[in-house]
């Protein structure tokens, strides 16, 4: 009995540490301060970078917290999502529990304490599918079309969990003894999207050739010695996805055709303001009274990799197996300021416009 009753009250204590700290205000990051910030990562700056996650850090896990336990139609409820919400508890209680981070010893250990809680998160995006997809299970789906408000919240959740992963990613990467020339931590001030675009196209074909036995060629236009300050991954993820689902298009719609199969045509413009990449294709396009739904979380038909399992799986390519590709392709440019817009004639292709802010100057969206 005594051990329920102290039970009790360090959850209730819990619940309340977490709506005081999430009560508190985020502060945003530029990718320009980052870089700045990083160029000398020596102990005094890797000690001010862990003092400033051991105080952001709670605050912006509590607010996602909170938010995990009123979502509406139960969804809150569904096994995936009290998940989440347990992961988000359980970190929240192990950096509030960490002591201040006084040397570089509290620092070491605090840089594996966030590394650890990295990990624990990977496997976040695809068990919130999961409970959304329970959620479309159980409730009539013609409802799902209205359900504005869980789009809304999945946006502000994945776009602070992109903030999260940046954040710690950041710190864990200033350790690196040995960079490669021009990376700052996760950021490449010398990264080719000419480069990025071929690996990620390569990746992506490779994915077409195991599903369908071919893959349409990719061309790719402009400028091979351009380079720009971004972080690689986020640029792979993004050109990846649409790639992939241009290949699938032209790949469905010529598989029986005795046409030549044309290929996805990439093209990399460097401007002023923004570096834009556009990729086409000739896959047929989508109908106009489709477009507003292909950002959407809740329309995809396609299988969750995850079904009921979603332990141990890690988070990679499977991103774009439930139909998540595009919505969070979106938040990922939007992150640093940029955007992705689709633009499709149906009957003949779409073309996506992957825009990428050069300035660096935008403060990450603090949802």
């Amino acid at each position: 009995m005594a051990v329920k009753k102290a039970a009790e009250c360090s959850s209730k204590a819990l619940a309340e540490e977490v709506q005081r700290w999430g009560a508190m205000k985020q502060n945003g990051v530029s990718l320009r301060y980052m870089m700045e910030f990083g160029a000398r990562p020596t102990e005094k700056n890797l000690l001010l970078s862990a003092q400033f996650l051991h105080k952001e850090l709670p605050v912006r896990i509590a607010r996602r917290a909170i938010e995990l336990e009123s979502l509406p139609f139960g969804l809150s409820q569904k096994p995936a999502v009290l998940k989440v919400r347990d992961w988000y508890l359980e970190s929240f209680r192990d950096i509030r529990s960490f002591p201040d981070v006084k040397d570089s010893n509290d620092e070491l250990a605090f840089t594996q304490m966030i590394k650890m809680i990295k990990v624990r998160h990977n496997n976040v995006v695809p068990a919130m599918a999961l409970g959304v997809q329970q959620l479309k299970r159980d409730i009539n789906c013609k409802v799902v079309s209205e359900l504005e408000e869980i789009h809304r919240f999945l946006d502000r959740f994945y776009m602070s969990r992109i903030g999260i992963r940046m954040l710690i990613g950041q710190h864990v990467a200033l350790h690196d003894p040995d960079p490669e020339p021009g990376c700052i931590g996760q950021i490449n001030t010398r990264l080719s999207p000419m480069q990025v675009a071929r690996t990620a196209s390569e990746d992506a074909r490779s994915l077409c050739f195991r599903e369908y036995g071919s893959a349409p060629d990719v061309n790719i236009y402009g400028d091979p010695n351009f380079t720009f300050p971004y972080v690689p991954s986020h640029l792979h993820l993004m050109v990846f996805e649409l790639v992939k689902n241009s290949l699938r298009a032209v790949q469905e719609r010529f598989m029986d055709s005795d046409k030549d199969v044309p290929p996805v045509r990439i093209i990399v413009a460097d401007g002023i303001e923004d570096v834009t990449i556009k990729i086409s294709d000739e896959g047929g396009g989508i109908a106009r009274s489709g477009l507003p739904k292909i950002f959407t979380y809740l329309y995809s038909t396609a299988k969750n990799p995850l079904d009921e399992n979603y332990e141990g799986i890690s988070d990679g390519v499977t991103m774009a197996g439930y139909g998540y590709g595009l919505p969070i392709s979106r938040l990922y440019a939007r992150y640093f300021g940029g955007d992705l817009q689709i633009i499709s004639m149906e009957g003949y292709g779409t073309d996506a416009y992957l825009h990428l802010s050069r300035l660096g100057d935008s403060q990450e969206p603090l949802p």
